[in-house]
């Protein structure tokens, strides 16, 4: 499938800098949104985002627009809507989630009764709930899955390194239920699960991920989209991919064939010089050139 090129580009043309979503909204009949880093940093809400999403959605046009939130987050889509809710994220401004946690409770059902290690905190422990399993701890597991760190302000990657060997010596498979690296928190990058995936796949351990940057996560979205309104799933080239990580949201929508775009204030926000307020985006141009994927247009932040 042809990856659809935003108007006036080339593949090795140069990649615009929106000063608002409206210079594009209209092309598209559905987005695929993220969630941490584009509607909230984990401290803040953005509101000019949700508002965005909301005029997105009141575009008249041959079907009704359409907005997916499609988040790596480690637990079932009820739990990010509440968190969505506390950060004064309006309902209206979309139609739907889905999350990891979804996909991973999906895996997890096609093993009834697995005796599971839950490697991750106890606050993503509702990602079990009701399912057939039994949680163990880790030498007695046959399943383990990971959601993040215990602490994730105060480990890394290295501290598992043990427990990571004991499991990969008895090959035990792992589903990885946030292929994040990090995320933004309070101006700080907080290592998420995908770390500890990277350094089990690494070791030689079988890892199976649930979420962005994956094909699954993005077929589930558009089904999910398709079943809104009974019309089937939108044109690829009129659906749109909004995120502020390239190896998750660009790559993935990159590699799925639908255009995307890249908001500066999140993950790489530091890398593109705008970590303050009064900080502003100036020409990506190198540093995109520096970087695997690259996004159909990049944005400032997520705003009308």
């Amino acid at each position: 499938m042809t990856r659809p090129l935003s108007a006036g580009m080339t593949p090795a043309g140069p990649v615009p800098t929106l000063a608002g979503f409206a210079e594009i909204a209209a092309r598209y009949d559905l987005i695929l949104c993220d969630v941490w880093g584009v509607l909230h940093d984990g401290t803040n809400g953005h509101r000019a985002a949700g508002e965005a999403l909301i005029r997105f959605r009141a575009l008249e046009g041959a079907r009704p627009r359409r907005v997916v939130l499609v988040s790596n987050a480690p637990r079932p889509w009820a739990g990010v809507q509440r968190i969505l809710d506390g950060f004064d994220v309006p309902r209206e401004a979309y139609d739907a989630i889905l999350t990891s946690g979804d996909l991973t409770r999906d895996l997890i059902a096609e093993r009834p009764g697995a005796r599971i290690y839950h490697l991750g905190p106890e606050r993503d422990a509702g990602i079990f709930e009701g399912l057939d399993l039994e949680l163990v701890e880790e030498g007695a597991s046959d399943l383990v899955v990971c959601t993040g760190l215990f602490d994730d302000a105060r480990e890394t990657a290295a501290d598992y390194r043990d427990s990571l060997a004991r499991l990969r010596a008895r090959a035990v498979p792992m589903i990885c239920a946030n292929p994040d690296l990090v995320v933004e928190r309070d101006k700080q990058l907080i290592p998420c699960a995908g770390l500890l995936a990277a350094a089990y796949a690494e070791i030689g351990g079988a890892v199976v991920y649930a979420g962005k940057p994956h094909r699954p996560v993005y077929e589930a979205a558009l089904a999910k989209a398709a079943a809104l309104d009974g019309l089937g799933a939108p044109d690829p080239a009129r659906v749109l991919a909004v995120g502020d990580a390239l190896r998750t949201d660009i790559a993935g929508a990159n590699a799925f064939g639908i255009p995307c775009l890249l908001v500066a204030r999140g993950i790489h926000a530091e890398e593109l010089g705008v970590v303050a307020e009064h900080d502003r985006l100036g020409d990506v141009a190198e540093w995109l050139s520096r970087q695997d994927v690259r996004p159909d247009a990049v944005i400032e932040r997520l705003a009308w």
